[in-house]
């Protein structure tokens, strides 16, 4: 607990602010002004105070240091951009919350457009008869997709057992995928940084984790605790703590990479748009100079946003099947 955070004085944003508010999670869905007036979804807050559980529209508590009986967003401190509520005696506490924040709200969306995906296709198959041609349109699409991770990723980086991982590989990869697209659509249902947000990739991350090691085979487990090296190694025992720590770097390493990867992409384009509005007081010839070379530059980088948005996916994907293959080999026969 700390000390009240004061409200923040009703300043212009800058650049820095309007970066690090995309990035951040929020109560609320800013989608545009129309005028002055700004156009907002309010998502719902569902927190348990020391009064209980209650539920009630973000409204009423923004923007940050609007009270609403005992409970605020903070302003600053600790707790900065978060609900906490005022205790009697002046202290501040933050209640367990579980409000359907816009990055909660983008995963739901998100999820029903990957869903729907599928679905479709899958509406497809259930009516094909084997004398009929290949599919066209969003199912030929997704099939190619599919095969073509079967074939480069899943099969030769699992191995024999492919099968029994390609659901998750497959879902972890369009999940991924389309969170990372619909982050680059400006407008609503788009905009959401889902796979941005640090605590989405330690979710995918740990569930890697636990496919990794729940499913592992006898003998991988063997090579982390009693590996194949001199018997002074392993009775240190120096490479069993190598290899335990190993374990966690694998899904930590997954985790940074998408969220360092996406985090950048967006910081990269909205610093670039926010130039046009840095150089708008600076004379006619300098912003409108420094305008198209910002369009220019913000165009680029969302064709190579996207490209990285697969790629991200991509990458994700094998990686997790190249661990999952690792905890599935078998020992080598012997020739004896």
């Amino acid at each position: 607990m700390s000390s009240v955070p004061q409200i923040a004085s009703a300043e212009e944003q800058s650049p820095k602010e309007i970066v690090l508010g995309h990035l951040a999670d929020s109560y609320e869905w800013h989608m545009t002004n129309i005028g002055e007036k700004p156009v907002t979804i309010y998502l719902p807050v569902i927190i348990k105070t020391t009064e209980g559980w209650k539920c009630f529209s973000s409204r009423n508590i923004l923007p940050a240091g609007k009270k609403y009986g005992s409970l605020q967003i903070a302003a600053e401190g600790d707790y900065k951009d978060k609900v906490v509520e005022i205790l009697p005696d002046g202290n501040v506490k933050r209640p367990f919350d579980i409000s359907i924040t816009k990055t909660a709200l983008g995963i739901m969306i998100n999820s029903a457009v990957v869903l729907l995906l599928v679905m479709c296709a899958a509406r497809w198959y259930r009516k094909r008869k084997e004398i009929d041609y290949a599919p066209k349109g969003l199912a030929g699409l997704l099939e190619m997709a599919v095969n073509s991770l079967m074939d480069s990723v899943i099969k030769p980086c699992v191995g024999s057992n492919y099968l029994k991982f390609a659901p998750y590989l497959l879902t972890v990869f369009f999940f991924i995928f389309i969170n990372n697209v619909m982050g680059l659509i400006p407008f609503f249902p788009g905009g959401a940084n889902v796979t941005g947000n640090i605590a989405v990739t330690f979710l995918l991350a740990v569930a890697t984790f636990c496919m990794v090691n729940i499913f592992g085979t006898k003998h991988y487990w063997k090579d982390i605790f009693w590996p194949d090296v001199p018997v002074p190694l392993k009775a240190i025992p120096l490479m069993p703590l190598i290899e335990f720590v190993g374990l966690f770097t694998k899904p930590f390493a997954l985790m940074i990479r998408l969220f360092a990867n996406i985090t950048a992409g967006h910081a990269i384009v909205l610093s670039l748009t926010c130039v046009v509005f840095v150089t708008a007081n600076m004379g006619v010839a300098i912003n409108s100079t420094m305008s198209a070379v910002s369009v220019l530059f913000t165009i680029f980088m969302d064709f190579l946003e996207l490209l990285v948005a697969f790629i991200q996916a991509y990458v994700f994907t094998m990686l997790s099947a190249v661990f999952i293959g690792l905890a599935q080999t078998d020992p080598e026969p012997s020739n004896k």
